[in-house]
């Protein structure tokens, strides 16, 4: 013991000392605003240690600002010189930066916007709605990757990219993967806090079903691993939706066994090809018919025909776990509608069918994952359903109809079914399991700044989305946290109601949102991680007193 406390002696000495050595120089570049010098010294005596201004602070003022700024951010609505700036982004190196920044905003009275992958629907991860000032914690310079395929894991730093952790993963083994997201620019971090399908799901369930621990930074600035915050605060981070609980450092994901070989396809079918039919027919075997190593999505979208007319095409894009040959089999017995045949299919890698499915050019090497660049990136509006009944034929057909209205409509379905209706809706807050046939995503997408077109854009996916009413989930009407959707309500300025936030929380998590504000309450009673859908606190007026106390036996 007395060793021990000799120890953290020492190190609170050199802490100290590093600090006054490293702080003269590091200071000498910090601008003049108070505010930032303020930000500044404080994150240096509360880190292990010191790094120049320059190095991870950017400001208005700085040539590069905007650059960073957008670098990540995918949906350029919520970059507009009418959007809310913030007044600064901090790109910490070491997790004590994280600890720091927590710590010192809560002192300074800044929100926080943390941002992994920049992929927040509507904007979150850097920018506000609200009143007070924020600051940006990008995540990206802290993306270590260490695979351990003998004993089947993965620690990811949440800033390393979706695409960074298949590549590193197929680097150690071509019989190893993890089932996520899609999208291979995803951040690792903020994309599993929501849920993270892909296709594997149907085999292995999402990303947060396999995850095994946690590295994060409270709202006290401690960090914490699954045995040190408990069960319930990791229930809450795996689907309870990004920066509410906490600031996610890194994740322990296990790994699962994939072939060495699978096969994918690419079958249009437009209406003159009976189109609606043959997607009659797949949302009647896409969830319990196929086989759970089969996933196939449907791409919707809007196409000119021969005659230069529009059209619909819907486009099947699966990945199957396994080669040809079985997949062949299975579709002529359960799927034989859509014609599949031998010189559809595509045998490759693991690794080489995430790139196929994200839209990456087969001649393109698995390298560029490492650059986690997004291809996709422009003005969108994007909402989502979940059904549980077979859309009837009438119901498509009205589909169409609105679907050409629009200029770049975007409809994508995901089927659901296998391990997804064996996992209990209560197992993590993500709670759309048994009984959903399908997710669906809308979008959709425009290239003019101007606010006439947004709100052209916006009236019509309102439209859309009130015209698929009756054929959604119902008693809430589901939605998918990661599809973030503004409209179906938000935190208002500095405050979160948990009556408000009832209405979009019961439709992003169903009955698990009240234990998610549970949680919520206990680890962050002051509601510090506080933005427009975050999960609020239950303040409780004991009864004979004036003020709100919060009182939770978890």
């Amino acid at each position: 013991m007395k060793f021990l406390n000799f120890s953290v002696m020492l190190s609170k000495f050199l802490r100290v000392l590093l600090y006054s050595c490293l702080s003269s120089y590091a200071l000498s570049d910090v601008p003049t605003s108070s505010f930032n010098g303020k930000l500044y010294e404080c994150i240096c005596q509360n880190s292990d240690y010191c790094v120049p201004f320059s190095t991870a602070f950017i400001t208005p003022t700085n040539d590069s600002f905007n650059t960073i700024l957008q670098s990540t951010a995918q949906n350029l609505r919520c970059l507009l010189p009418s959007v809310t700036k913030p007044q600064l982004i901090f790109t910490p190196m070491a997790e004590s930066h994280v600890q720091a920044a927590v710590i010192c905003s809560k002192q300074l009275g800044l929100q926080l916007r943390v941002r992994s992958g920049g992929h927040d629907y509507e904007g979150l991860s850097y920018m506000s709605d609200m009143e007070s000032p924020f600051i940006i914690l990008d995540l990206s310079k802290l993306r270590e990757i260490v695979v351990n395929t003998e004993d089947n894991y993965a620690w990811a730093q949440a800033g390393a990219t979706v695409g960074e952790v298949y590549y590193r993963i197929s680097e150690k083994s071509k019989t190893h993967g993890f089932p996520a997201g899609l999208c291979t620019s995803l951040g690792i971090g903020g994309h599993i806090t929501g849920g993270a399908y892909g296709t594997m799901m149907r085999k292995y369930g999402l990303g947060v079903d396999n995850v095994v621990d946690a590295r994060i930074a409270d709202a006290n600035g401690r960090i914490l691993d699954r045995q040190s915050m408990g069960e319930d605060l990791f229930w809450a981070i795996r689907g309870g939706g990004g920066a509410s609980f906490g600031i996610i450092l890194s994740w322990k994901l296990k790994l699962v066994p994939v072939p060495s070989i699978v096969t994918v396809f690419t079958v249009p079918k437009t209406l003159d090809q009976n189109a609606t039919n043959i997607l009659y027919k797949w949302q009647q075997v896409a969830a319990d018919k196929l086989d759970e190593d089969l996933f196939i999505r449907v791409i919707i979208n809007v196409v000119a025909d021969k005659k230069g007319e529009k059209t619909i095409q819907t486009a099947y894009n699966p990945m199957f776990l396994g080669r040809a040959d079985r997949l062949l089999q299975i579709m002529n017995d359960v799927f034989p509608e859509l014609g599949l045949t031998h010189k559809d299919c595509t045998e490759m890698s693991w690794i080489k069918s995430i790139m196929y499915i994200a839209g990456y050019p087969s001649s393109t090497p698995p390298e560029v994952l490492l650059q986690g660049k997004s291809l996709f990136k422009n003005y969108f509006k994007a909402k989502s359903d979940f059904v549980k009944e077979p859309i009837p034929i009438d119901g498509l057909e009205g589909l169409w109809k609105r679907l050409m209205e629009e200029d770049s409509p975007l409809v994508i379905w995901n089927p659901y079914g296998g391990m997804m209706a064996k996992i209990s809706e209560s197992e993590t807050p993500f709670p759309h399991r048994k009984g959903i046939i399908y997710m669906i995503q809308y979008l959709t997408i425009w290239n003019d700044p101007s606010k006439e077109s947004a709100t052209k854009h916006y009236d019509w996916i309102r439209r859309l989305y009130n015209y698929m009413t009756p054929y959604a989930s119902m008693f809430p009407r589901e939605a998918y946290v990661n599809y973030r959707d503004l409209d179906i309500g938000m935190n208002k300025n500095e405050s979160s109601s948990f009556i408000e936030a009832s209405v979009w929380g019961n439709k992003y998590y169903k009955d698990n949102f009240n234990r998610l504000v549970k949680v919520k309450t206990k680890v962050d009673p002051e509601n510090f991680f506080l933005h427009e859908q975050s999960i609020p606190t239950l303040p409780i007026t004991r009864k004979g007193e004036g003020k709100s106390v919060n009182h939770f036996e978890m």
